[in-house]
């Protein structure tokens, strides 16, 4: 358990310093900006529950608002994402239901099914940011627009990001046995 918690933590240090020092830097034309911290909700097991999720998911858009002084909008989009997730993973959930220790990634999961679950999810908070960053309805499709080509780079980021970085199950499977 403690190995578990200790496991989460790196990963939430490790997300926010890349979001911090190097995805917060980058802006072409005030369009795209990464935003690859949300992985730290995404990736929590899936039996994490709704009381814990919440403010997980608020200190840790509550941290990337301190480093980008952004007043509390990324922890807000943070907030929706953890509160949609339980029905996002209900929604998609295989025939056979998630197991207690089932790991959400796509070694595991498989692609479909992690690229739906991660797409529905980082457009779900780039629309909420963007719309709480723009506040107001003059520029819908504008911030439509920037949303969804921030989603899609993100998402893209995250794929790369499992792949290069994230455990095969195969690979586990050959050390172990």
């Amino acid at each position: 358990m403690i190995l578990k918690i200790a496991r989460q933590f790196f990963r939430f240090l490790i997300l926010i310093a890349i979001q911090v020092t190097l995805l917060n830097h980058i802006q072409f034309s005030g369009y795209i900006n990464p935003y690859i911290y949300i992985l730290f909700i995404l990736m929590l097991p899936v039996e994490t529950p709704k009381w814990l999720l919440l403010p997980l998911a608020f200190v840790t858009g509550l941290t990337i608002d301190m480093f980008g002084s952004s007043g509390g909008m990324h922890a807000a989009a943070s907030v929706v994402v953890a509160f949609a997730r339980p029905g996002v993973l209900r929604l998609i959930a295989p025939r056979d239901g998630y197991e207690s220790e089932t790991k959400l990634t796509p070694h595991v999961m498989g692609f479909r099914w992690f690229i739906t679950y991660i797409s529905i999810l980082v457009l779900l908070h780039h629309v909420t940011y963007f719309y709480i960053e723009v506040f107001r309805f003059s520029e819908f499709f504008v911030t439509l627009w920037k949303a969804i080509l921030n989603s899609a780079i993100t998402v893209a980021l995250i794929v790369i990001g499992q792949y290069l970085f994230g455990r095969s199950s195969k690979r586990n499977e050959r050390i172990i046995g």
